[in-house]
């Protein structure tokens, strides 16, 4: 049975950074990827990111394109989104996601892909 476990969610300034972590266990991390999603209150759940576990490659949402980073951890099966820059529009509950899939990279932007989930780390931004 997979798990996957968030941490690192908070309380944080405008214009300040946080990392968030997602440790997998359950099963072989060696192929398809790992995906942040976010939901803001009265929102629908969106893409934030993706990693490839192979080859590492990374997608962003437009929104988070050049504050935020994705990175992996293959040793330990634990991806990273470092986030910074953040803004009010970042609240929300952050939420790690995988996939054993290896598919078209545009797929991995939708969450209709991933079969496992985390329970989600709360991410709040003061302005």
């Amino acid at each position: 049975q997979v798990q996957l476990v968030e941490s690192g969610g908070g309380l944080v300034q405008a214009g300040g950074s946080l990392r968030l972590s997602c440790a997998a266990s359950g099963r072989t991390f060696s192929g398809g990827a790992m995906g942040w999603f976010r939901q803001a209150p009265g929102k629908e759940r969106e893409f934030v990111a993706a990693i490839t576990w192979s080859l590492g490659s990374t997608y962003y949402a437009d929104s988070v394109k050049g504050r935020f980073t994705m990175s992996r951890d293959n040793a330990k099966n634990t991806v990273f989104l470092q986030m910074n820059s953040l803004n009010s529009e970042d609240t929300a509950v952050y939420y790690c996601a995988a996939t054993p899939r290896v598919l078209a990279y545009y797929l991995y932007y939708s969450s209709s892909y991933y079969s496992d989930w985390g329970q989600g780390t709360q991410v709040t931004v003061s302005s």
